[in-house]
This record gives C-alpha cells, structure tokens and sequence, in this order.
C-alpha cells in the first residue's frame, strides 16, 4: 500500500484529515506526524503489534523504552503511573510543553513499552492540534522519525526517504528541529537525561 501524504500549512487539520489519521491508526497503523518538537514515527500505544512495528521499522534498540505522548497528565493513570506530590508539581510546571518526563512503570502487561526497564517517558505536547489527535487516538508511541543512529528528519522528504512505504501515512506540518528535554522523575532527585 502506498503511505497516505498530507501536507498541511498554517491551518489546522481538516476534519476529513483528522478522521483518516485517526482511522488509520486505530486500525494499528503507524505513520509520520510533526509534533511539537520533531517529526515522530507514531502508533498507538496499547497495541503490543503497532509497538513492534515501530520498532522493527525504526530499527529501534529492543531494550530501548518508549517515548509515549498522551493528551492530558491523567492519561497517566491509563499506564498504571500516579504521580506523588513533588512530580504534580513538575508537572503542573512543564506541561504542556517539549519536556518528557520518566516515571516508574509497574503495571502488569507493559513490558512491550519499557522494555525491562520498568520506566516509560511521557510528554503532554504544546501543540494544540496534535493534543486533539490524541483525545481521539489514545496515547500514541512516538520516537523520533529516523532509523538509529541517524539524525531525525526535518521534513517529510527525509522522512520518505528514511521509511518510504514501511509506514501508512506522512503528514506534513511545522516542526521545530530541536528534540525534547528529558528528565528522569524515577528516583529521590530530578536527573536530567537530555538537555
């Protein structure tokens, strides 16, 4: 199947768009969004396939956790994550916005997305629209667009040139080339993880 392109502008999403992405990914397909860092190769997270493909297209490292987007902080609550007092306070503060936090991830049935490790970062994104698509989708997996090792892609065409027809769909939009901050809420102290 040839990926579906979407080139949007200024403008938000058209409903027509919105409801092929949303299907599309319902269905468990993966596909290329901007978010409001970079582009991000996405799929829905509680799909244990949808998770794997990501992986095996992205040539992602096995033990590598998941980076999960979700449209409000009580989506964490979907992953088994209550955060205590100190970490509603960080997150009160940097969220929404290009900051994924770590938290502890001990529910049963997750390994798919930490991987061992028992930690998941998430991120509540800045961008409005992408937060809209989520309220539809659920939480989406989203590691940056690019195989490991290699540098994200900063438009579609690297994108394309990246993935070709392994992913069901591009949607082109603004990003701003610079990844997320991320910060580690696992342990007594904030660690910084990436600047």
């Amino acid at each position: 199947m040839v990926p579906w392109i979407l080139l949007i502008k200024e403008n938000p999403m058209k409903k027509e768009s919105v409801d092929r992405i949303v299907a599309i990914i319902k269905k468990g397909g993966i596909g290329v969004i901007p978010t409001d860092t970079i582009y991000g190769l996405v799929g829905s997270a509680f799909m244990p396939k949808t998770v794997e493909r990501v992986y095996q297209v992205r040539q992602r490292h096995p033990k590598k956790p998941m980076l999960v987007l979700i449209e409000k902080s009580g989506d964490l609550a979907r992953f088994g994550v209550f955060p205590n007092a100190k970490q509603r306070q960080h997150i009160k503060e940097l969220w929404p916005g290009p900051v994924s936090m770590i938290f502890p991830c001990k529910k049963k049935g997750l390994s798919y997305l930490h991987r061992g490790s028992h930690t998941i970062a998430f991120r509540v994104p800045a961008y409005g629209t992408l937060r809209q698509l989520l309220r539809r989708t659920g939480p989406l997996v989203a590691p940056s667009a690019n195989p490991e090792g290699l540098l994200p892609a900063h438009t579609i065409r690297q994108a394309k040139e990246y993935f070709g027809d392994s992913v069901d769909f591009y949607l082109s939009g603004k990003v701003k080339k610079k990844t997320s901050t991320v910060i580690d809420l696992t342990g007594q102290t904030i660690a910084i993880k990436r600047a």
